[in-house]
């Protein structure tokens, strides 16, 4: 049988600091995607020179917003299969296989990987490890039963989320009214379709915004917003603890 299309999406603002390295990683895919599509919401940098140097299709969204930006991606792509990856994130070489492969599973309607943060001269082996357990502790203290029974997980944007297009268009995709969260909140309406599973692969993200407020503020603030979303708290109101970062 043939193998399911993929297309890997990104949504940008001003990211050409860090979005050149990523496309590198990504035309050295074996095998290839069958697309990669920048969807940018307005940036004043080199952005998008960058994406055109790179052969991408590129898509301007307004109104900007990483959901409403990722949700546009998602319309205009060709793939079966929608891989959702930051502008940061350097993935694994042998990504489509190991996307294709997971979702080779009917029962497991959405997947991701290990985030590993990294910088110039550091990694944050605490924060890493702190990001990949809350894909599980997440999961077991607000959805326990969905957790042990149905294999409930609760993936975050920077551990590359990927979906079946037909499973992501079912569930009615990203929230684009949330400005926070709305990777959990994918995840809470994907979980109903199947399984959701945390691969025990590595993709490596930017530590920007932990290099910016320091390990334990940020380990602070990423504890604190996903108890309160779990609680119920709305994405808006959180918003005020996670500001924008770019460099």
């Amino acid at each position: 049988m043939t193998a399911p299309s993929v297309s890997i999406i990104i949504p940008t603002l001003n990211e050409a600091g860090h979005l050149g390295r990523t496309l590198n990683q990504l035309e050295i895919l074996d095998p290839a995607a069958d697309e990669v599509i920048v969807v940018d919401g307005g940036s004043t940098d080199a952005t998008l020179a960058r994406a055109h140097v790179h052969g991408c299709r590129v898509i301007r969204c307004q109104p900007v917003g990483r959901a409403v930006q990722m949700n546009r991606g998602a319309a205009e792509a060709r793939g079966e299969i929608l891989c959702f990856v930051h502008a940061d994130t350097l993935v694994p070489s042998d990504l489509v296989q190991l996307v294709t492969a997971t979702l080779a599973d009917p029962a497991t309607s959405c997947g991701g990987f290990i985030s590993l943060m990294r910088g110039t001269w550091s990694t944050r082996w605490g924060v890493s490890l702190h990001n990949a357990l809350k894909t599980h502790y997440a999961a077991l203290l607000f959805r326990p039963h969905r957790y042990v029974l149905k294999g409930f997980r609760v993936l975050f944007g920077d551990q590359v989320m990927f979906c079946r297009r037909r499973d992501f268009e079912r569930c009615g995709g990203f929230d684009d009214t949330l400005p926070i969260m709305e990777d959990a909140d994918l995840c809470e309406r994907l979980g109903r379709l199947g399984r959701i599973r945390q691969l025990n692969r590595v993709v490596e993200s930017s530590d920007r915004r932990v290099a910016r407020c320091g390990s334990w503020k940020a380990t602070g603030i990423y504890l604190m917003i996903g108890l309160l979303w779990g609680l119920g708290v709305p994405a808006a109101r959180l918003k005020r603890f996670y500001g924008e970062i770019r460099d």
